[in-house]
């Protein structure tokens, strides 16, 4: 059993080995690497140097939240981070984002970030968040997503509680489950550390699914704006 789990969800990414080799460049000593494959058709023949050092699921297409599902759900650590196979961890992400958490008792946390491009080379060193001010934090997702899914940190046993991630929402599983943690109780800590290198390029899936993602984000903000509405009154924050 490992501390830490690192689910990689692939699918035809021509990055994902840079994505594998941060995961396994951890300093944490007791760290688990899963990399599922979303029925990818290209770029897998890139895991074959891996193989011997992670655990490799194949599976049909599905989507992201149905990838983070079935990588989660195998996970033997305690804690479990989810990272884009076009992504990279800094080596000490796992260790220092898991003792963080640690001491503050956290079930879920995230960290502020960097930004690299298509290339690798870093275009922001420090992405502030604002994380470190509640009122400022819950107030932005009456109409944001201050979260990098990729930052994430959370025990396993809150993934289970939550049920995992809406695998009918292709774009926003992971905002839905922003949501459903915190009304349920479990807010977010945060780490000020840029743990994550965020890759931005021209073939993200945020740029080839502009209008798509714009549709969903819009309804699951609506889905959610009556309740979240009440949680800020109950926190006493004004909108």
């Amino acid at each position: 059993m490992a501390d830490a789990t690192i689910v990689i969800p692939f699918y035809n990414d021509p990055y994902v080995a840079e994505a594998v080799e941060s995961a396994l460049a951890q300093t944490h000593p007791s760290v688990e690497v899963i990399v599922v494959d979303d029925g990818s058709t290209s770029c897998a023949e890139l895991l074959a140097p891996y193989l011997d050092r992670v655990h490799y699921i194949g599976k049909a297409n599905g989507g992201t939240a149905s990838a983070l599902n079935a990588g989660f759900r195998l996970a033997s650590g305690r804690y479990v981070a989810w990272l884009s196979s076009d992504d990279r961890f800094r080596p000490e992400k796992i260790a220092r984002q898991m003792a963080a958490m640690e001491a503050a008792g956290a079930w879920i946390g995230h960290t502020a970030f960097a930004v690299i491009d298509g290339e690798g080379r870093v275009t922001n060193p420090h992405v502030l968040l604002v994380g470190d001010r509640p009122d400022l934090f819950y107030r932005a997702f009456v109409d944001g997503n201050p979260v990098n899914g990729c930052t994430v940190m959370m025990r396993k046993e809150l993934f289970e509680r939550l049920g995992g991630f809406d695998e009918g929402l292709p774009f926003t599983h992971d905002l839905d489950f922003w949501y459903r943690a915190m009304l349920a109780g479990f807010p977010f800590h945060y780490l000020g550390e840029p743990l994550t290198e965020y890759r931005m390029h021209d073939a993200m899936g945020t740029v080839r699914h502009r209008e798509a993602i714009r549709a969903e984000v819009e309804a699951t903000f609506a889905r959610y704006a009556g309740r979240w509405s009440t949680f800020l009154r109950q926190l006493g924050i004004a909108v």
